[in-house]
């Protein structure tokens, strides 16, 4: 019972978007604020002293509600927005005691939302949206923007408003904050196949990309979803964002803090504004031309709010340059990090928030004894494909800097990228980030989110537990997933989508659509391990999910269609489309000296599923809002570039052969007999302390977890045969840096230890990522008949994602 009280408590007072629109409502009650009603909205009123962001809320606030209702400014009520200190009519009535601000001073990004009667004379009612500080007060406005149906994602997602008459506000007082994380943000990253195509075609071609008139979009974005951080877009075709004066000015007027990736110390964008030789940028060898580089955007940039990234690798994203020991590069970064600072001391800034990122080959610098400044947060990467690589300790958490997590939903780079289609589930978000949470990494989250679109859904859900982790995560994925498609694709419908997304992730979680392909670049092409019948199956539930998303198209508004392409059916069926064109292929090559006439009816289908990518992307980018999102979508792969990184383009049969009929006397041989696999689910097993049931991951619908103690148990019956046992794990990392993954299995009370090692970059690693599996074997053999199988932890947490028994004869070929 405590326990549910204290998530209602959390629920109404943290600002949990499952209860916004609750006290929003069309028709009036007793006390109720008129926000708008008879075709008169109310006046909405700040101070001129406020800051410029608030001014910028307030008037979107102002369109919003016009959007929704209609109406023009005219009712009697008024809507003050103010931050406490700048806006003089509130801090009145705090001076006068008539209302309660004692849980807002000195609050971190707070507010509050309170209904008031005759705040002043000649005003009857009044709605007061009061802010702890600047982006507090901005979060309240279009906090109540999206309780009366104005999505975050209203321009980017084209969630155009349903129509409402009347907006009437419960009365009462709401409160909200302070976040869980203090700075939460995303990294527009990858930008060449997406954001920078569009904005330099079509959203703003008379600036360089990108520049003011799209920020401005993405600034807009961030606030909606109550975020305050953004590392900007940074690759060679992209102009830096800082060498526009105009960005960094927005960005202070929206009140949103600027920082830098991994790769680009003080703010500065080495790619595009590096212009000496590479050679050059060694601070072992010039540390006055790389000094006086970084000073110079110090001095630019000491005026506005920033989040200064420390230390030094190449000129985009590789090794630093100069040190070839570890030591030596020990020693370079202590020195870069003291002139650093200092920098930021000169200019009077030192109390700046900074960061550092032992990132890729950076972490081993800091595992060899590299010291960090106490009050710098250490910000922990994951492997690039969503799992976190490593936690803080006890020690990294008692330093006043704390700890962040630098998170990728999209990537380019080894083994292979994954640039065009969301995939990550948000149940595995939920999971590490609650493990980083957990563990301290509590001061800075940041996702790299590629070109932002198709990211709409991972983006929001990464942005809402950082918000609100423990109200958040306590919530079934499906839960969220359905408010979010009631609120951003057909209100009432969210119940018959989540189930639509849990299947979207849970198919492409067992291999990504750009992942299709089961060799590595530079290797010589394979087929995938899928036998003709496995792969059809898979086919098949691509088709099942077509089919139940074409259903609902009747059941979304017309002002929402678009929405609905964007955020689910153009993933949906581009995922399907690019499984059907590689596994028809492969079909068509296996079957062609067998069965001709089979052959040539994969390789038609191969062409279809080809045809139908290139019409999805096509509608994407041509149709969609008038052409709004003109040469944003690029499907995978988009093009040559970065070829080492990124799958082959998919090599299809010939389109022109035509379809003969069966020869006289000639049949396809039987398929050979095969025993499947036994596959035991989470949901089978009976569970003990320090394991529990997670929803939303993995293959069977859910996944277990453990703690690192406590034991999973079930009861099996074998058929008759020799059979082996795997158990299927996630590629998560131990707690303990650098340690193996470990998990006791106990087979009829006969217990055994298996070590998984985990290191980063190596082939297993490489298999694991991209099948989002680890397999490890049980060196027992089993015979038929009954068994008990109990799972045990071993100290380290894991994720089981089912345990599977193969026919012994079929154990090396069935890991798949």
């Amino acid at each position: 019972m405590l326990a549910r009280l204290f998530l209602i408590l959390m629920l109404l007072v943290g600002g949990a978007r499952a209860q916004a629109a609750d006290w929003v409502g069309a028709a009036a009650g007793p006390g109720s604020f008129p926000l708008a009603a008879d075709g008169a909205a109310a006046r909405i009123v700040t101070d001129p002293a406020d800051h410029a962001v608030v001014q910028i809320a307030a008037t979107d606030l102002r369109a919003d509600i016009a959007r929704v209702t209609g109406a023009s400014p005219g009712g009697t009520a008024q809507v003050w927005i103010g931050t406490l200190g700048r806006n003089a009519a509130i801090d009145g009535l705090v001076a006068s005691g008539r209302i309660d601000v004692s849980r807002l001073r000195g609050a971190w990004e707070s507010f509050l939302i309170q209904t008031i009667d005759r705040p002043a004379p000649g005003v009857r009612q009044a709605l007061l949206i009061i802010g702890s500080d600047r982006r507090g007060t901005a979060y309240g406005a279009y906090e109540l923007s999206q309780a009366i149906g104005v999505s975050p994602w209203h321009w980017w997602a084209d969630v155009t408003p349903l129509h409402r008459d009347a907006l009437h506000v419960s009365p009462g007082t709401r409160r909200f904050g302070p976040p869980s994380v203090r700075y939460r943000g995303i990294f527009l990253n990858d930008e060449d196949w997406g954001l920078v195509p569009w904005a330099a075609g079509t959203h703003a071609p008379d600036e360089p990309p990108l520049g003011p008139k799209s920020y401005a979009r993405v600034f807009e974005l961030l606030l909606r979803l109550k975020a305050n951080l953004l590392w900007p877009a940074m690759h060679r075709i992209t102009r830096p964002f800082n060498a526009d004066p105009a960005n960094a000015a927005l960005a202070d007027r929206y009140a949103i803090v600027m920082g830098s990736s991994h790769a680009e110390p003080m703010l500065r964008n080495n790619v595009g504004e590096w212009t000496a030789p590479v050679a050059d940028f060694d601070y072992a060898k010039n540390p006055g031309g790389v000094g006086a580089y970084w000073r110079e955007r110090v001095a630019t940039n000491a005026r506005y709010e920033s989040v200064w990234t420390l230390g030094m690798r190449g000129i985009h994203d590789s090794g630093m340059v100069g040190p070839t020991s570890m030591a030596d590069k020990r020693a370079t970064l202590e020195r870069i990090f003291a002139d650093q600072r200092a920098m930021l001391r000169d200019h009077g800034i030192e109390r700046a928030p900074q960061v550092f990122m032992p990132y890729k080959e950076v972490l081993d610098i800091y595992r060899a004894g590299l010291t960090v400044p106490d009050d710098v947060t250490l910000m922990w990467p994951d492997d690039n494909f969503g799992y976190i690589r490593r936690f803080p300790n006890a020690a990294e958490r008692a330093r006043p800097g704390g700890s962040g997590i630098y998170y990728h939903l999209s990537y380019l780079g080894a083994p292979l990228s994954y640039l065009w289609l969301s995939t990550t589930p948000p149940a595995l978000i939920r999971e590490e980030m609650g493990r980083a949470w957990d563990r301290g990494a509590r001061m800075m989250w940041v996702a790299n989110v590629g070109d932002l679109k198709p990211a709409e859904l991972a983006t929001d859900y990464f942005l809402r537990l950082a918000w609100d982790v423990e109200g958040t995560r306590a919530r079934p994925i499906d839960d969220v997933v359905a408010q979010w498609a009631d609120e951003n694709i057909a209100p009432g419908q969210g119940a018959r989508i989540a189930p639509l997304f849990a299947a979207y992730h849970r198919l492409n979680f067992a291999r990504r659509p750009e992942h299709l392909q089961w060799y590595l670049p530079g290797e010589k092409a394979h087929p995938s391990p899928l036998d003709i019948a496995q792969a059809d199956a898979r086919l098949a539930e691509f088709a099942r999910l077509e089919a139940a998303t074409d259903a609902l198209t009747p059941s979304i508004p017309a002002a929402r269609q678009d929405a609905f392409f964007e955020l689910l059916a153009y993933p949906v069926h581009a995922s399907a489309a690019a499984n059907r064109r590689v596994f028809a292929a492969e079909a068509h090559d296996r079957l062609r000296d067998t069965d001709l006439a089979g052959a040539t009816a994969r390789g038609r289908m191969a062409w279809a599923a080809d045809a139908q990518l290139r019409a999805l992307t096509r509608r994407y980018n041509r149709d969609l809002a008038g052409g709004k999102w003109r040469g944003m979508m690029a499907m995978e792969p988009a093009d040559g570039q970065w070829r080492s990184y990124r799958m082959a383009a998919p090599l299809l049969p010939s389109a022109d052969a035509p379809l003969p009929g069966p020869r006289s006397g000639a049949t396809s041989p039987a398929p050979a007999p095969t025993v499947a696999p036994i596959i035991v689910a989470p949901d089978r097993f009976a569970v003990s302390a320090g394991w529990r049931k997670v929803d939303g991951l993995g293959r069977q619908d859910g996944v277990l977890a453990s703690d690192g103690s406590g034991a999973a148990r079930v009861r099996i019956n074998l058929p008759q045969g020799s059979w082996r046992m795997v158990v299927d794990i996630l590629p998560t990392y131990a707690d303990a840096d650098g340690g193996p993954l470990r998990l006791v299995v106990a087979v009829d009370g006969r217990r055994q230890r298996i070590d998984i090692p985990r290191t980063t970059g190596d082939r297993d690693w490489a298999d694991a990522v991209l099948d989002n599996r680890i397999t490890m074997p049980v060196p027992t053999r089993l015979d038929g008949g009954a068994h008990r199988i109990a799972l045990e932890g071993a100290g380290e947490p894991l994720l089981v994602e089912a345990v599977r028994f193969l026919p012994e004869r079929m154990l090396d070929g069935s890991l798949h």
